[in-house]
C-alpha cells in the first residue's frame, strides 16, 4: 500500500479518531496513532503537518458531514414538516453510525484551555450549518408554514438546539436512543406548542 495514497490517509484518520475520542487530544500521542494505523511517522507527516492538523481534519469532517446530512434531509422533503423530521432523523442516524466523530465535534465546544489545539478552527463551519437551518426557517415563514410573528433566528436556535440536546443526551446516556418517532414528536411540539388549544376539553 502506498504511504501517499488516500487509503493510508483514511487509516491515519480512523486511528486518530479512536484515540482522540477515547483519551482526548492532549493525552493522545502521534506514536499511538501511527502504531494503531500501522504506518510510519513520515507517512503521517506526509498527509498532516502535525497532530493538531490531524485533529483539525477530523473536526472539519464532523461538521462537513453534518452539513451533508442537512442538505440531503431538506432535498428529501416537500414541506417544512417533512424536512424538519428528515433533519432530525438524519442527525440521529449519523450519530449512531459515527458516534466518535460526533463526540469530537461536541468536545471542541466544551474543552478547557489546553485540551485542544491552540488555533483550532471550526466556528465558520458551525455558522454555515446553523445558517442552513435558519434559511430553511425563513423560507417556511415566507411560505406560510411558520408564524412570521416570531423571530426567524430564535426559531432556528430553538429547533437546532433541541436536535443538539438529543445528541448530547445520547452521549451521556446511551440508552436514550432517539429514532423516527422521536423526530416526529419533536417537530410536532415545535409546530404546535405545548399549551392547551382553545376549544380542547380538559382531561
Amino acid at each position: 500500500m502506498l504511504k501517499h495514497g488516500p487509503e493510508t490517509r483514511r487509516q491515519i484518520l480512523r486511528a486518530a479518531l479512536k484515540h482522540f475520542a477515547d483519551a482526548g487530544y492532549a493525552a493522545t500521542s502521534v506514536q499511538q496513532i501511527v502504531d494503531d494505523a500501522r504506518v510510519s511517522k513520515p507517512a503521517l507527516y506526509y498527509h498532516f503537518a502535525d497532530k493538531a492538523a490531524l485533529f483539525q481534519a477530523l473536526v472539519h469532517e464532523a461538521h462537513d458531514e453534518r452539513y451533508r446530512v442537512l442538505q440531503e434531509a431538506v432535498a428529501g422533503g416537500s414541506n417544512f414538516r417533512e424536512q424538519a423530521e428528515n433533519i432530525l432523523l438524519g442527525l440521529f442516524n449519523f450519530f449512531r453510525e459515527h458516534r466518535e466523530l460526533v463526540r469530537i465535534a461536541f468536545a471542541t465546544m466544551f474543552a478547557a484551555p489546553g485540551e485542544m489545539p491552540a488555533n483550532l478552527s471550526y466556528a465558520d463551519k458551525c455558522e454555515r450549518n446553523f445558517e442552513f437551518v435558519h434559511t430553511l426557517i425563513k423560507r417556511a415563514q415566507k411560505n406560510g408554514e411558520l408564524d412570521k410573528r416570531y423571530d426567524s433566528q430564535e426559531l432556528a436556535f430553538g429547533f437546532y438546539g433541541v436536535a443538539n440536546f438529543y445528541l448530547v443526551a445520547h452521549l451521556v446516556a446511551p440508552h436514550c436512543e432517539p429514532d423516527q418517532l422521536t423526530a416526529k414528536k419533536i417537530v410536532e411540539l415545535f409546530l404546535a406548542g405545548a399549551a392547551p388549544k382553545l376549544g380542547r376539553r380538559k382531561g
